[in-house]
């Protein structure tokens, strides 16, 4: 699920947004860069852009997240493409209408983007392999797989309190076995030249594979925190575990709930993160979440930005394509 050619057209550039695997520093980099141009358009008085007019994008959410759907959707109205967003539930697909025969009855309605959020692992390839030639898909999350935008707003927001990503110690803590956001995160981290990541959590929820992808993992937190620049928290995914991984909820909260003695661990300028939802009292004490450190409530305008931008990119090269053709 991670072939670069799939996500890349001939000339390089971003065609869909699957995974963060597979795609170079300059990629992601350049993501951050025009992100970077959209973070004040919010601050504006008519907050648009015409970057995408005329341009067509569908919601396709197989699996509710009202934030992450509602970023998207703001996202692409801010660039001024026409949006509308599938109740999946109430399609066709649930009245017996095959996946893709929906995806080609909307292809004739000239759509430009679908955007997918699935709990399938590998949804959004199967998807970007059956669209047509015009047509570009961006991975919301599928399963356990990758969630690339969220990953990239969390660098995003990184880069911009830290700058260079090989000065610093990060660490991610708490329920990466069933992460999408924590396998994107390290896969970007480690492309963009991470000086160290740690990956901090109980046995169960860790899985030995991760040793092999560049990180130094610890199981215990005061360890794993000591002397990092962030922190992030993952949520604990209650609805998809399978047997009893953790003793109880408590029990968990204070060997890994990030409380404020446990904070003390890290840089005094560390900066915390959590991709949310926030379970209070569960991974997070709320004196963090709302201290003077907490990024979080950035995390969520910056997803606006990123989303903003790899939309741009992805469209816009199409654009790039068909001028290119109308020179010949």
């Amino acid at each position: 699920m991670n072939s670069p050619s799939l996500q890349l057209d001939t000339n390089g550039k971003l065609r869909h947004f699957l995974t963060i695997e597979g795609l170079s520093r300059q990629h992601l980099t350049e993501i951050l860069d025009v992100a970077e141009s959209f973070a004040t358009v919010g601050d504006k008085s008519v907050k648009k852009v015409p970057l995408l007019r005329g341009k067509t994008i569908i919601n396709l959410f197989f699996e509710t997240s009202t934030r992450t759907r509602t970023t998207f959707e703001l996202a692409a109205s801010r660039l001024s493409a026409d949006v509308q967003s599938i109740n999946i539930a109430t399609s066709a697909t649930s009245k017996g209408e095959s996946l893709l025969d929906m995806l080609h009855n909307l292809e004739a309605m000239h759509c430009d983007m679908f955007v997918v959020r699935h709990a399938e692992s590998g949804a959004a390839h199967f998807i970007a392999q059956h669209v047509a030639p015009h047509v570009s898909v961006i991975n919301a999350g599928d399963g356990r797989h990758a969630h690339p935008t969220q990953a990239m707003l969390d660098m995003f927001t990184i880069r911009r309190h830290k700058g260079d990503f090989a000065a610093l110690k990060v660490a991610i803590v708490g329920d990466v076995l069933h992460s999408r956001v924590a396998r994107s995160q390290i896969h970007a981290l480690n492309t963009l030249g991470v000086g160290e990541l740690r990956i901090v959590g109980p046995k169960t929820l860790i899985p030995t594979t991760f040793g092999a992808l560049g990180t130094h993992i610890f199981h215990d937190m005061a360890r794993g925190l000591e002397g990092v620049d962030v922190v992030i928290m993952l949520r604990l995914q209650k609805e998809r575990m399978q047997g009893a991984l953790i003793p109880s909820e408590g029990e968990y909260f204070a060997r890994y709930g990030l409380t404020e003695e446990k904070l003390a661990q890290a840089k005094a300028d560390a900066i915390v993160m959590h991709p949310g939802p926030i379970n209070r009292g569960v991974e997070i004490a709320s004196s963090v979440a709302d201290g003077p450190q907490s990024v979080i409530l950035e995390q969520v305008s910056n997803g606006l930005a990123v989303r903003m931008a790899v939309m741009s990119m992805v469209l816009g090269r199409q654009a790039e394509a068909a001028r290119a053709e109308e020179s010949k």
